[in-house]
Parts: structure tokens; C-alpha cells; sequence
């Protein structure tokens, strides 16, 4: 089951016009296991948070009663909290609950919205001290995502809330207010496909241990990592050595394992929906095809009875003149017989027959 274990410990030497580098095999930090993993480690916790933030993060505690993953079903979706105080501008430290949510799938947008009530709601989220009011804890959510966000070309996007009065000014004064910092919340969206070559500032330097680019072409479960371009930075080599770390654990191998089995089931599921759905699509088209030409064929039936509708109509009339015509002989017919001509002659003039003639009598 494991084949690729040999491989998370090789290290490669690659010699490029005189210059030798070394490229590792780290593991894969888009598994939620090994993420899980790497954030539970205080000093990159701090490092990723203070990147994402732009601002040190002097203390951080993971919550871990907060962490939400576990069964096959929740996988897709993975999400820590923490509770982290920041540096502020004038030096001061100020408590922030930090929310990060990572998946890999488009479809989780939902799942987002609920979690975020369930922060909203949580007694454990109201400020302890000089609080009379119940104010909540400042919030900033970060969504690591595996996937696009529409035509967006940045991979880094910060949300930020303003407030504007009615004429649509910005309102500085007396900002930030507790009251409003309560209701809202900002937001870090991280397009993890957009990360490759993108290395021009600390936080994409951060994120570049996830850039999936770097994934060995035989197992998706490491990434090939070239160490001297994080040479001399104690942060990211500290991060680096804890990936070497996740990738000598056989339990989050195994968990890895679990990840990729879980994950194929869904491509599966996928690739089966996405059939089905041409399926459905495909007869939509014959059947919107087959009812267009019922329709063509119904109006053509229209048209039709229409038309012998209106030659019964005539048909009708010209009885009716047929009729009265008669009529009209008939009683011309017992005229001249009441004159006395001969019923031959009637006959003759009228048309009508001898026994027409004669029933008259």
C-alpha cells in the first residue's frame, strides 16, 4: 500500500552550470493530515499566520476542540481555528480569532456560510475582559482553495470591510468600533493554482510549499522541493524540516492514503455525474427536438382541419341552396300540374322526373 515510503526520504542532487543544488521530498502539505500537521506546530502556525496578516503574530493557540475533519464525509472540507494576538501599529497586542478553511472542491460554499454562523454563535467567541457589552472577538477568515475563483488573476486576495456614511464617504472616525467589529468580518482568499512563479512577497514565499506544480510526477503525495531557495531564512527551513518530518510518519501516510481514496471515489462520481448529466443533456436536446416537430405537426393538423372545416361550411350552404332550389322546383312543378300541362312537359321543363312529378299529387 505504501510503495512511495522509500521515496519520501530520497534526496536528490541536481548539478546545473557548476552549481549543485539539492532537492528534497517533502510531504504534501494540500493533505489535510499533513496541514493539520503543520499548523499544529506553534512557530509556523505564527509564521503563516504573521505572512496571511501582514502583521506579526506574537502568540497563537490552535483551538482544538475546533478542528473539523475526521470521517470520509467531512474530508473535502478542512478547517482550523485559532486564537492569535496581533501586533497593532502603535505596538499593543489585540486578540483575534482567525478561521481557516481549506478544500480542494468549488462546491463548499455553503459549508463556509454555516461554519461562519456557527463562529457568530459561539459564547466562546465573546471578549473576556472590559467587555460589559458582550462584544464578540474580531474575526478574519482564510480560505485556502484548490480551485479558481472565477476569471480572478491575483492568487492573493484581501476582503476587507469599510464604513461609508449615506453620500458614500468613508467614515475614519471612531473606527475600529467594537460594535461593528462584532457583525463583520474580513476575509484572505488564497487561489493555491495561482501560487507557481508567483514568489514576490513574504506570503507567497510562505505559501510556495504549496505550489502543486512541484509534485512528483509518481506520487502526488510529495512534493520536490529545491532547498537552497529557502537557504538562510530560519522560518521557512523550520517549515521545510517539519514537512520532512510529516513525510517519515507512517500514520499520516496513512492518511494521506485515506485523502487519495476518499478523492478518487468523488473524481469517480464526479466523471460518473458528469455522463449522466451529457446523458440528460443530450436527450433534453432530442426530446426539446422531437416536441418541436410535434408541434410543427400539431399546427400542420390545425391548418388542416381548419380548412376542412371551412369546405364543410361550404359544402353545407351549397345543400342548403341545393335544397332550395328544389323547393323552388317542386313548387314550380305543382304550379304548371294545377295549369293542367301535361306531365311530360313538366318533366321537361323542371328536370325532375315523372314519379317526383307525380308525388306532388
Amino acid at each position: 500500500m505504501f510503495s512511495s515510503q522509500i521515496h519520501f526520504f530520497v534526496l536528490s542532487l541536481h548539478r546545473t552550470n557548476g552549481h549543485t543544488t539539492m532537492i528534497i521530498s517533502i510531504a504534501n502539505p494540500i493533505y489535510d493530515a499533513v496541514f493539520k500537521y503543520l499548523m499544529e506546530d506553534n512557530r509556523v502556525a505564527k509564521t503563516v499566520l504573521s505572512a496571511l496578516l501582514q502583521r506579526e503574530v506574537a502568540e497563537v493557540e490552535m483551538r482544538k476542540h475546533e478542528y473539523t475533519n475526521g470521517t470520509r464525509d467531512k474530508i473535502s472540507m478542512f478547517r482550523i481555528d485559532f486564537g492569535a494576538k496581533v501586533r497593532q501599529d502603535d505596538g499593543s497586542l489585540k486578540l483575534i480569532l482567525i478561521e481557516l478553511q481549506k478544500t480542494w472542491l468549488e462546491t463548499e460554499t455553503l459549508r463556509f456560510r454555516q461554519y461562519l454562523g456557527t463562529q457568530y454563535a459561539n459564547p466562546d467567541n465573546i471578549l473576556k475582559e472590559d467587555n460589559p457589552n458582550g462584544y464578540g472577538i474580531p474575526m478574519i477568515t482564510v480560505y485556502l482553495l484548490g480551485h479558481r475563483v472565477g476569471e480572478i488573476e491575483e492568487p492573493v486576495l484581501y476582503v476587507r470591510h469599510k464604513s461609508y456614511d449615506y453620500d458614500g464617504v468613508e467614515v475614519t472616525k471612531g473606527m475600529p468600533d467594537p460594535f461593528i467589529e462584532s457583525l463583520v468580518h474580513d476575509s484572505i482568499i488564497v487561489q493555491i493554482p495561482l501560487l507557481h512563479g508567483r514568489v514576490n512577497n513574504r506570503l507567497v514565499e510562505v505559501l510556495s510549499v504549496f505550489d502543486q506544480t512541484n509534485k512528483d510526477v509518481n506520487n502526488r503525495q510529495v512534493l520536490k522541493i529545491d532547498e537552497d531557495a529557502y537557504r538562510g531564512d530560519a522560518e521557512m527551513e523550520h517549515i521545510l524540516h517539519r514537512l520532512l518530518a510529516a513525510a517519515s510518519d507512517s500514520k499520516l501516510r496513512q492518511d494521506m492514503n485515506v485523502e487519495d481514496e476518499y478523492f478518487s471515489a468523488i473524481e469517480t462520481r464526479d466523471t460518473a455525474i458528469m455522463k449522466r448529466d451529457q446523458r440528460i443533456a443530450e436527450q433534453d436536446a432530442q426530446l426539446e427536438e422531437q416536441s418541436a416537430q410535434l408541434e410543427e405537426q400539431s399546427a400542420q393538423l390545425e391548418e388542416q382541419s381548419a380548412q376542412l372545416e371551412e369546405q364543410s361550411a361550404q359544402l353545407e350552404e351549397q345543400s342548403a341552396q341545393l335544397e332550395e332550389q328544389r323547393a323552388a322546383l317542386l313548387a314550380s312543378a305543382k304550379a304548371l300540374k294545377a295549369a293542367g300541362i301535361p306531365v311530360e312537359q313538366i318533366a321537361e321543363m323542371t328536370k325532375l322526373t315523372i314519379e317526383e312529378i307525380a308525388s306532388l299529387l
